[in-house]
């Protein structure tokens, strides 16, 4: 027998998914001989997916079901079944809803075989539905083919929270006893990671895709990691996090423990505090005394090692008792970050977040290179028949814009579904206090803000969502990319018609997105205007 055939068991997990798990299982099945098994473990489904399974079992050996007699209430103990009845050397997981791309487990068993590894891991994407717009998780993780000898080598690992884009070497997780949590334990994921990384294992990196995740934001009920409006999975979130902070810390491993408070602040409480603003004021209170009390167990050395966004929004929660200026919050929580006005100061200079809340300092923005400062840009689309204008406003950041000198910006609107570059305008800037006819550079050293207008080509970009990219460019030689707050008022963010040459009427809607930054639907014709109120109106009814 080849050296890679029947080495790998597939743990299939699945409740109440009949419209998907065996699109799951046989995308595991396809994999080849490699696979040895698919354990398919339904826990208790009410739909008939346990039935599904066992016919598509009468006619795949490599297939076996389990049915749990009472349902878990999570995924971890699923998986854990699946791990306990696995064979095979090596073991992977699959969720229900989520496949495996041809060629997933063979590029994975090589790397793990061909390199001595307990662990090896590939590239996970998420797929948007039914767009099918895909998103990379972790990239830079993936961006080449590597052997981490120990986990402390490569920190950076912490934030690969996912446990089904790898493959385990079977007796490694039995050998150090590692199993995801029991029952209902909303973000499983967390702590077996820890588990994984504290057991020292070497780990095998692939930059190949070797898992799909599937993204349902429209499913009448959505996964854990969407299912954010209730404090309930705040809470969730924070208790898993704390959990694998002490699994690093027991083992000894400070340096990942410590990493992991890092990916805390830079990812989830930047994600949640995003929709801070979206929530009611029983939920934002809760969340905010949740998050105090959870900081409160961090030192200097964690917030140290946070990018600087998170650690802003840290220290702005943690400096006030109640919930208190959520709009900044949420820009600067955005990536890229946005600090928008006010700019406060200190009587020595050291700028504040703002005049009530001094103890929370920004000096790191007097040192920062410009192409990582949160600069912000507000922006202004105005559709018109003959004519639509974008108008960009850059504020002063403590002085840093003005000493760079505003030049001009290259503003791209960026299709949502695949990534293109739709339509790109280049416009001057022009600092606010000098007459639009000057032609001087920059600043003139008084101005707090530059101003750029430029025509859009609605047309050229048809129909579609579309996000808005700027790149600043200064006289310095320096750049910055970022996007743009979306200004409301008269006349903004509202739907218009626009009449058009090309499409006879173009639907327009400006709007602001999650993190207040500035995006464009548009639908061309009767029939596009038709389908975008439709959808439209099954959000709402939804």
């Amino acid at each position: 027998m080849p050296p890679h055939q029947s080495q790998v068991c597939v743990v299939v997990i699945g409740y109440d998914d009949a419209a998907h798990v065996t699109d799951a299982v046989r995308s595991a099945l396809a994999q080849g001989p490699a696979v040895r098994e698919v354990i398919a473990v339904d826990d208790c489904s009410a739909d008939g997916s346990a039935d599904l399974l066992d016919r598509l079992a009468l006619d795949e050996p490599r297939l076996r079901v389990l049915r749990r007699k009472v349902n878990s209430g999570g995924c971890g103990s699923p998986r854990n079944d699946g791990v306990d009845a696995a064979t095979a050397p090596y073991v992977m997981f699959l969720d229900s809803d989520d496949v495996l791309p041809p060629g997933a487990v063979d590029a994975l068993l090589d790397a793990a075989a061909g390199r001595g590894a307990e662990v090896a891991a590939g590239l996970c994407v998420r797929r948007e539905l039914p767009s099918g717009r895909e998103v990379p998780w972790q990239p830079e993780l993936y961006a080449k083919a590597a052997l981490v000898k120990h986990p402390s080598r490569r920190t950076h690992l912490v934030h690969d929270t996912l446990c089904v884009n790898k493959l385990y070497r079977t007796d490694f997780l039995r050998e150090h006893g590692i199993r995801f949590p029991e029952g209902r334990f909303p973000y499983e994921d967390f702590v077996f990671t820890a588990r994984v990384l504290a057991a020292g294992p070497r780990i095998a990196l692939i930059p190949d895709t070797v898992y799909v995740w599937h993204v349902r934001r429209g499913a009448e009920r959505l996964s854990i990691s969407l299912d954010r409006a209730g404090v309930g999975n705040w809470r969730s979130r924070i208790t898993a996090h704390a959990l694998s902070y002490d699994i690093l810390l027991a083992a000894g491993e400070k340096r990942l423990a410590r990493a992991t408070r890092a990916r805390f602040l830079d990812h989830s409480l930047r994600m949640y505090a995003r929709e801070l603003d979206q929530r009611g004021p029983v939920y934002r209170s809760e969340w905010w005394a949740l998050t105090r009390a959870y900081l409160a167990t961090f030192d200097a050395g964690d917030l140290a090692l946070a990018p600087a966004p998170g650690r802003v929004v840290a220290q702005v929660v943690t400096a006030s008792e109640e919930p208190r200026d959520l709009t900044r919050v949420k820009e600067v929580a955005a990536r890229p970050a946005r600090l928008r006005p006010p700019y406060a100061r200190l009587a020595d200079g050291t700028p504040v977040w703002s005049a009530d809340l001094t103890q929370v300092t920004l000096e790191h923005l007097l040192f920062r290179p410009v192409r990582l400062l949160p600069v912000a840009v507000d922006a202004e689309l105005r559709p018109r028949a003959r004519a639509t204008r974008l108008r960009l406003r850059l504020h002063e950041l403590y002085g840093r814009m003005a000493d760079a000198a505003p030049a001009s910006v290259d503003a791209e609107f960026v299709n949502r579904h695949d990534g293109a570059v739709g339509l790109t305008v280049t416009a001057r800037f022009l600092p606010d206090d000098v007459d639009p006819v000057d032609d001087g550079p920059g600043s003139d050293g008084g101005t707090d803000s530059w101003t750029a207008e430029a025509g859009v080509d609605l047309a050229a970009l048809g129909s579609g969502t579309w996000d808005l990219r700027l790149r600043l460019r200064f006289h310095d030689g320096t750049s910055r990319e970022t996007t743009a707050h979306a200004v409301a008022g008269p006349g903004l963010l509202r739907r218009s018609v626009v009449p058009n040459g090309r499409h006879g009427l173009l639907l327009v809607q400006p709007y602001a997105t999650h993190a207040g930054s500035l995006a464009l639907r548009l639908a061309p014709g009767w029939r596009g205007m038709t389908t975008v109120v439709g959808r439209r109106m099954r959000r709402l009814l939804h």
